[in-house]
């Protein structure tokens, strides 16, 4: 059942690149569709109370000690559920018909694909493949469907993540080196000959891991690539690049990260904490003062994805389970507010806030449900954002209260920014741009009323999330705490 999760949109993304299907988008949907219908099975018949399930193991390169090694635990779990979740409305909400529809369709799915076999992987070097793999497809929906000047911004893109892989594919071949003979690039060897590296050799493998990490959520200052990227890509391509693959870097630093250089983190852990709260009040202060709409919300992102990551790096249980609930509402969140940025610059070929004001007046709809995702975004009570930022803010008070102190800035200053953009958009008088402007249709509301229940019902009821997430979280936790024993 694992192996359909991986191997069905690769077979529908394929099929879909060497032919040119006129229906192409019902063709994606309808394969992102039962991929969603697998996944949701799958976690009705997960075990919450177990660990590792619908593991996969088979030989491949066994003389390099590489097997195709998968499966899923309740951390993998969560993220497969928020990609195929996703997956499908990024699709259905293509406005018309792209140029070449079957490559950009074939090229989500083919990146589907790759996300998940990224978040199942259980082997470094098929999870180092799964990563490349990845950046395929992101980069050719970005250079041949984004927006003026997108040839040197992806670039600029490529080459900063590819930079960032190859340091990983040298940190985990130096642990694999490490395993006994035969090697094994296993991630319970790697986890064990990462541990018994001198403080010297995990700080190095620390920083080729971190790097990767932090340059794909990404982290300040490795971050310089995202805004431009954000604005250039095709809306798609900005919603995978936001809900989705930035989570792959957050998800590096909990499964390979945390568990494999304990003293790495001992070391560096409080500096990369430092970078990841300095991320998050620079970033919020840069989107206070953003005029363009999509600008603001890829600033916005920059924001949440440091205090994800500060809250990971605590080492504690309700950082990495707030982390969790985080990453699933932070997807959701900046999946739909990108939404409602394309569809305002779809009626009005404007993204620049002093060009917008008075949609409220004559899009009512429109306006709603941008507001509950905005209330999201600013972690009001009862909306899926409060109970992420909450148990990430606090696992940062209990580790440092000065540090916890200014992360919270990211709740006063998201609602500066938030609120600004809903002001300048939605509220005042109708401009000439805005005047004709014409309410949700129903494939816009197919897309966004979903993401408004789940805001709100992750708010009210949060619980299962994190008891899906327990377990595996238990066992990263594990490994950390049965390394710093032994060495006491």
């Amino acid at each position: 059942m694992i192996a359909f999760l991986i191997f069905w949109p690769l077979l529908a993304g394929l099929i879909l690149l060497v032919t040119r299907f006129d229906r192409a988008k019902e063709l994606a949907l309808a394969a992102s569709l039962a991929e969603l219908a697998v996944s949701i099975f799958i976690a009705f018949q997960f075990d919450k109370d177990a660990g590792n399930q619908f593991s996969l193991t088979l030989s491949w390169i066994s003389s390099l000690g590489i097997n195709f090694s998968v499966a899923l635990d309740g951390i993998s779990l969560l993220l497969v559920l928020l990609t195929t979740g996703l997956i499908p409305f990024i699709i259905l909400s293509s406005f018309g018909q792209p140029t070449r529809p079957s490559g950009f369709y074939g090229l989500i799915l083919i990146m589907q694909m790759a996300l998940i076999g990224v978040f199942v992987a259980r082997d470094g070097f098929l999870f180092y493949l799964f990563w490349e793999m990845a950046l395929i497809p992101i980069y050719f929906i970005c250079l041949l469907w984004g927006g003026e000047g997108r040839a040197r911004i992806t670039l600029k893109f490529f080459i900063y993540t590819l930079a960032g892989s190859l340091l990983m594919l040298a940190a985990l071949v130096y642990v694999y080196l490490q395993t006994p003979a035969p090697h094994s690039f296993d991630i319970e060897a790697l986890y064990t000959a990462g541990g018994s590296l001198t403080g010297a050799e995990q700080s190095l493998v620390f920083w080729g891991l971190f790097l990767a990490f932090a340059i794909k959520m990404p982290i300040f200052p490795f971050h310089t690539w995202q805004p431009d990227t954000y604005a250039v890509a095709p809306v798609q391509g900005t919603m995978l690049l936001s809900a989705i693959m930035l989570k792959m870097g957050i998800f590096g630093l909990i499964r390979w990260l945390l568990p494999m250089v304990p003293l790495g983190i001992t070391q560096w852990g409080p500096t990369a904490i430092l970078l990841s709260v300095i991320g998050i009040v620079y970033a919020s202060f840069i989107a206070v003062v953003q005029k363009d709409f999509k600008r603001l919300i890829a600033y916005s992102s920059i924001a949440h994805v440091g205090l994800i990551s500060a809250g990971v790096l605590t080492l504690s249980k309700i950082g990495i389970q707030g982390a969790m609930i985080q990453m699933v509402s932070h997807g959701i969140i900046v999946f739909s507010l990108f939404y409602v940025v394309e569809i305002i610059f779809d009626r009005t070929k404007s993204r620049a806030l002093t060009e917008l004001g008075g949609i409220r007046n004559v899009a009512p709809a429109l306006s709603s449900v941008f507001l509950f995702i905005l209330l999201g975004s600013v972690a009001l009570p009862l909306t899926s954002g409060f109970v992420g930022e909450f148990l990430l803010i606090n696992s940062l008070v209990k580790y440092q209260l000065a540090l916890g102190a200014v992360a919270g800035i990211t709740i006063i200053l998201g609602a500066v920014y938030m609120l600004r953009a809903f002001q300048k958009s939605m509220s005042g008088e109708s401009t000439p741009k805005t005047s004709v402007f014409h309410d949700l249709t129903l494939q816009e509301k197919v897309v966004l009323y979903p993401m408004v229940l789940l805001v709100i019902l992750i708010g009210i009821y949060p619980g299962p999330i994190m008891d899906i997430s327990n377990v595996a979280t238990d066992n990263i936790l594990k490994v950390l705490s049965d390394f710093y024993a032994s060495t006491q």
